[in-house]
């Protein structure tokens, strides 16, 4: 590559990273914790918490104590057990016999050839729930004592229809630690949160009307609507063939005008997702060309983009030892440091371990290699599975 072409594209990759930096400064500020207050003149709401259970053994038992242990009194919580073939039956049944009153376990229905699986196992957990506000939670999550109340208090005090918490993620494994980091990190410097609850202050208000989907996003571990706006939208019915249901669960809010808001997790709620990285590669396999839309043209491009940002400087830098051009130089080092920057801040934000900041190429390279499996399977007609289903 040409040096001309070269500090062309190094530049249009700092002015990317440093736009991304601005939008990381705000999330830090406007995407927030789940309130909490002890102002008692708000109602509790009774909530659902409802929980899809398929092959849990490892997660169901954890989950249940810190649900079963809310602060909060007016809740129930229904598990799905959705045709599991493992002890997580056992478990439901062991945990029912020492809650009967809170606790309901019900036997997934057999899956209709039209839906996918977790769609499925939601819809009927909704035909089910009696509470005012349901809350779906992964069976991999924990809550905090206060969660429910949390939730509770931030339905009323925003005026929500809907919310969803990003978990606070533990991560265990070295591949855990390298490539997991960077779902936060796309969300946290491309989206400006506070966007999925307002209006931007600088767009007309025709213009969002059209738009306002687009900014829509949603976390599956853990989403509550008020009864009311789940049944305006459908329910699960209206995503019942939609891998990553969660956000278009919030598209859906968004086009019918309702209202909706991000949080974080950090004193709520908690998720360790995988254990090991074949399971990880797996787990993200199935839903990772989903989240563009199934589009290959707009996966091949965000693929380009972050390996012009993400990767090109730190091989332009060592570049720099055996052919050392000022410009190309300084472009290196202003976008490795921007980045390690931005890691730096999303690690103390989510208590991660700080030193993975510099395996971020790596953690890339990873989630390329996962991107070319995804286009083979694409173009091949291949389905991922995930607990012995299709996807």
């Amino acid at each position: 590559m040409e040096i001309s072409i070269l500090f062309w594209v190094l530049s249009a990759s700092l002015l990317y990273l440093l736009a991304t930096s601005v939008i990381l400064i705000r999330n830090r500020f406007e995407l927030t914790e789940l309130p909490y207050d002890t102002d008692e003149t708000f109602n509790s709401k009774k909530i659902s918490v409802c929980i899809p259970a398929r092959n849990e053994e490892l997660n169901i038992g954890s989950l249940l104590k810190t649900v079963l242990n809310q602060k909060y009194d007016n809740f129930e919580v229904h598990v799905l057990d959705d045709q599991s073939t493992d002890t997580t039956p056992a478990i439901l049944r062991e945990f029912k016999q020492q809650h009967p009153q809170k606790l309901f376990i019900h036997k997934g229905k057999e899956k209709p050839d039209d839906w996918f699986g977790k769609p499925w196992a939601c819809q009927q957990l909704s035909e089910i729930a009696t509470g005012e506000l349901l809350l779906f939670i992964d069976a991999d999550t924990k809550l905090e004592p206060e969660a429910l109340t949390r939730i509770n208090y931030s339905f009323q005090y925003y005026g929500l229809d809907m919310l969803t918490v990003w978990p606070r993620q533990i991560l265990g494994t070295f591949w855990e630690n390298t490539a997991l980091p960077l779902i936060y990190f796309a969300l946290l410097t491309i989206l400006p949160s506070i966007y999925v609850y307002r209006k931007p202050r600088w767009m007309p208000a025709s213009i969002y009307h059209q738009l306002r989907e687009n900014f829509a996003a949603a976390n599956g571990q853990c989403v509550a609507f008020t009864k009311d706006a789940y049944h305006q939208i459908s329910g699960h019915r209206s995503v019942k063939q939609q891998v990553v249901e969660d956000v278009e669960l919030a598209k859906n809010i968004k086009r019918e005008g309702l209202t909706l808001r991000m949080f974080t997790g950090m004193n709520t709620i908690s998720c360790r997702m995988y254990r090991n990285e074949k399971e990880m590669f797996e787990g993200l396999r199935k839903n990772f060309l989903a989240g563009f839309s199934n589009s290959l043209p707009l996966f091949i491009t965000a693929a380009i983009l972050h390996i012009i940002v993400f990767i090109l400087p730190f091989f332009t830098l060592l570049w720099q030892v055996f052919n050392y051009n000022p410009p190309v130089f300084f472009l290196s080092i202003a976008s490795i440091t921007l980045i390690f920057i931005q890691r730096l801040v999303i690690s103390t934000w989510f208590s991660w371990n700080p030193l993975y900041v510099f395996l971020h190429p790596i953690g890339v390279i990873w989630f390329q290699r996962l991107g070319i499996v995804k286009i083979v399977d694409k173009i091949t007609g291949k389905t991922a599975l995930w607990k012995g289903r299709a996807v």
